[in-house]
């Protein structure tokens, strides 16, 4: 009776441990599922955040694009010859405001006069023979090209020398 009863707790203990193994097995999975989950919400966090990141920047440079013909005319305000000196600082005032709020956003004019023709900034609305100057070489600018990040908004009109 006694080895009955061995061998009844020898297969128990057997039953036991491949149940025990069947439920390490299901843990192992449910540990692996729950991990893979976790890393595709960590990726979904990531790439949302980066979409809402996209987004943001190419909203604000379509109404930074719509507000820098203004910014020009309030240059071009500046530059004209008035007797009444208050009402040239009150625009002067109104352009560094704009001047002031895009900066605040990141917006950067792009350099042009002295520097090389980069097609990716500038646009070339034509050129001039000028022998003390390099070739390539931006001699004049028409229009002020911007950008926002690494992102052209517009490029500068420019003259360049051949």
């Amino acid at each position: 009776m006694s080895e009955e009863k061995e061998n009844n707790q020898q297969i128990e203990k057997e039953d036991n441990k491949e149940e025990l193994s069947k439920k390490q097995e299901e843990v192992d999975e449910l540990t692996d599922r729950y991990k893979r989950v976790m890393a595709e919400f960590e990726n979904y966090k990531k790439r949302s955040q980066k979409e809402r990141e996209m987004l943001y920047n190419m909203i604000l440079s379509d109404i930074i694009e719509n507000i820098l013909p203004v910014v020009d005319n309030l240059e071009n305000a500046v530059k004209a010859e008035t007797q009444d000196m208050n009402y040239k600082q009150g625009v002067e005032m109104v352009l560094k405001q704009f001047k002031d709020v895009l900066s605040l956003k990141g917006v950067e004019e792009i350099k042009t006069v002295g520097e090389i023709f980069d097609p990716s900034l500038h646009e070339a609305v034509s050129s001039v023979q000028d022998d003390t100057k390099k070739s390539q070489e931006i001699v004049q600018e028409y229009r002020k090209g911007y950008k926002l990040g690494s992102k052209v908004i517009r490029h500068s009109m420019v003259v360049v020398a051949n």
